[in-house]
């Protein structure tokens, strides 16, 4: 996918098993079922990057599916007993693959918090973002989340976005002061308003609220959207 094509709305689409049109496939053992009837309400943007401040290779994706060589780098070893996950990664250039259905649950948040609930796995859904803390995301990558987001919308009842730092704070610090919120608000408006997500042609349009939510500040956002699909898992 060239970063241009992510901004054509509707280019993602989530079936009813939660996986996502648009993205490479590329399942992942580290996940496991919701519990019945849960609703996925909360998308947790982080950053990731293997070894850290390098990009493009296969590392990330080997990481997550279980098959990382640990004497490739140095850094490897100290992630030899780790088993993660997430649902979706966003390569720099836009590209997106995706591990896990987002029916299911990833392993990507860990010990966490948001409001009073723990455990926030349950209930969210993971992107991670190719990069790291200290240096700015690429324009590619936040159109390609803006319009995932909304797709994601579409099929889960989403309410909130907020960042891995911000439910786990003290220990973690992912997306990071270089990721953009009101840029990533932007563009969930724009893209909003011109139409993604696409719909069947057949639903009304519908206000959606959602919140990005930070250690500083609550940007509320309200548009017309396509109507989401089934919450209930």
């Amino acid at each position: 996918m060239k970063p241009t094509e992510a901004m054509q709305p509707g280019y993602f689409m989530v079936d009813e098993f939660g996986w996502c049109s648009g993205t490479r496939r590329v399942p992942s053992p580290n996940c496991d079922a919701r519990a019945l009837g849960s609703a996925v309400d909360l998308l947790i943007i982080h950053n990731i990057s293997l070894p850290p401040g390098k990009f493009g290779g296969p590392y990330i994706e080997d990481l997550f599916c279980n098959r990382l060589d640990y004497d490739a780098d140095p850094y490897f070893e100290q992630l030899r007993a780790l088993r993660v996950s997430a649902h979706f990664l966003v390569r720099r250039d836009g590209n997106v693959l995706q591990f896990v259905p987002t029916i299911a649950r990833a392993w990507h948040a860990g010990a966490s918090q948001f409001g009073e609930r723990e455990r926030c796995n349950d209930f969210s859904i993971g992107i991670e973002l190719e990069g790291t803390d200290d240096m700015p995301f690429e324009g590619a990558q936040y159109t390609t989340l803006a319009v995932l987001t909304l797709s994601l919308m579409r099929r889960h009842a989403l309410t909130d976005v907020t960042g891995h730092e911000h439910v786990a704070p003290g220990r973690k610090t992912d997306p990071g002061q270089f990721f953009d919120w009101a840029r990533y608000r932007g563009l969930l408006h724009a893209h909003a308003v011109c139409g993604s997500p696409a719909g069947d042609g057949d639903q009304a349009a519908a206000t959606f609220s959602i919140r990005l939510l930070t250690a500083d500040s609550d940007l509320g956002l309200r548009f017309a959207a396509t109507p989401p699909g089934a919450a209930s898992e």
